[in-house]
């Protein structure tokens, strides 16, 4: 397989800032380390694996073997079948197996460990829905606990998002669903889901042509480690269909786009409410408004997507809680914690050396072609939307809230970078794919994640 110049390019960079993140940490360079201020314990709990949040253990488990086999699989029949299956067939085979890949690699954990237990660690939503035994209460009181060191304050995962992800699981504990393994099984649902709506959003954007070269690379893309199961996964679920509803929209592919306007804002409305970082999703969202075919068009989506996603804040407001105030609590609960001893210095790149790992070599690859004058000129979908998506992450870098573990948090804007892998030389597809697949199993299996 030869390598093109911007393959190389992409490549090279992105495997210099995974080895430097990787190396930086254990040459004793002062500040320019993971963690300041810190005993080797906390140093240990934090930062054994940085970039990646996790711990250096060699292991194998029930999920080893199939892991494997879904994706040579992919690899090896994956580019025919996307080729040869209907679309409906198709869009449901991506989600299959990227559900089926994502819980697969968390098995390698165990089914405790990888899977169940995920969502019931000491700072996470289900240790908080025991408590809530008033839901209108909570969502009015919600901006009042968020700062930590005050009796009644969230635990951490709780108050460092609005009160929507705390209310879904709440919400699944009411109907009977509550504990670790629906939990787990909620977020694997939805998480899995983005690569389906990824395929849908392009096929919109940029034909399906593209879109069938694109599945493959985003049903097994490394992602899927944080996808199962973590909250994130079930926040890029969630932002992807809202992307995905306002490509519809634009480009007019179904029968009322103005409807399919409001149901993508209202998706994305409430998107923000589970994560307030999901609000750097106007910018993807502003690529796919560019690709309409005017500009009375785009305004024609605009407006009543607007509207959407104003009803969902209306709703909010209405019950209490003011989004910017919650907002404002967050940043000032952020730097209450362990972002103090987190030094820019060190997370500024290698938050995007955690990306590296989370998307793939492939995708890096992929990459290197998105910078093409030629495709940006036509407003190509694809090039756009994962241009977008780059941007949206450097917002999110440059902000400073955003220090480490951002291979998880930063899922909503990554599963979109996946996608790029379908920009290369078709003939170098299985390649390519087979190197993301084989660097999430190495990762999976020699780093224990800690989500």
């Amino acid at each position: 397989m030869s390598i093109g110049r911007k393959e190389a390019v992409a490549v090279t960079v992105g495997v210099l800032l995974v080895v430097a993140a990787f190396v930086v940490p254990h040459l004793n360079l002062g500040i320019v380390t993971p963690l300041i201020n810190s005993s080797p314990a906390q140093i240990k709990s934090f930062a054994d694996t940085a970039p990646i949040f996790g711990w250096w253990n060699a292991h194998v488990g029930w999920g080893t073997v199939p892991a494997i086999l879904i994706g040579a699989a992919t690899v090896i029949w994956g580019a025919s079948l996307a080729g040869r299956l209907p679309w409906r067939a198709l869009t449901l085979s991506v989600w299959a197996t990227s559900m089926l890949w994502a819980f697969s690699l968390a098995m390698i954990d165990g089914w405790q460990r990888g899977f169940a237990g995920r969502l019931t660690a000491r700072h996470e939503y289900l240790n908080q829905v025991p408590t809530i035994t008033d839901i209108p209460e909570a969502v009015r009181t919600f901006a009042s606990r968020i700062l930590d060191f005050q009796p009644n304050s969230w635990i951490t995962h709780v108050s460092g998002h609005p009160p929507g992800a705390l209310l879904t699981f709440v919400w699944l504990d009411r109907i009977g669903l509550g504990g670790g393994a629906w939990a787990g099984l909620w977020c694997l649902l939805v998480g899995s889901s983005a690569a389906a709506a990824i395929v849908v959003a392009v096929r919109a954007l940029n034909g399906e042509q593209t879109a069938r070269l694109i599945a493959p690379f985003v049903a097994v893309a490394p992602t899927a480690i944080w996808i199962a199961v973590s909250a994130d996964g079930y926040f890029a679920g969630v932002a992807a269909w809202g992307i995905a509803l306002l490509a519809l929209a634009v480009r007019q592919t179904v029968r009322r786009p103005l409807l399919v306007a409001v149901a993508a804002g209202v998706v994305l409305g409430w998107a923000i409410f589970l994560n307030y970082g999901l609000a750097l999703m106007a910018v993807p969202a502003l690529a796919v408004l560019i690709c309409a075919s005017s500009w009375r068009g785009a305004v024609r989506v605009l407006i009543p997507a607007a509207l959407g996603a104003l009803a969902v804040v209306g709703v909010f407001v209405i019950a209490g809680f003011w989004w910017f105030d919650g907002y404002t609590l967050v940043q000032q609960r952020y730097w209450q914690g362990i972002a103090l001893n987190r030094p820019f210095q060190y997370w500024s790149w290698a938050n995007l050396a955690s990306v590296v790992c989370a998307i793939g070599l492939g995708s890096v690859a992929g990459i290197g072609r998105v910078f093409d004058i030629a495709a940006i000129k036509r407003r190509s979908g694809l090039h756009l939307v994962i241009l977008a998506a780059l941007v949206a992450i450097l917002f999110a870098d440059l902000s400073m809230l955003s220090k480490a573990e951002t291979e998880r948090i930063w899922l909503p804007f990554e599963v979109w970078l996946t996608a790029a892998g379908a920009l290369l030389p078709v003939r170098a597809h299985r390649w390519w794919l087979g190197l993301n697949v084989i660097g999430a199993l190495l990762l999976n299996h020699f780093i224990l994640t800690n989500w």
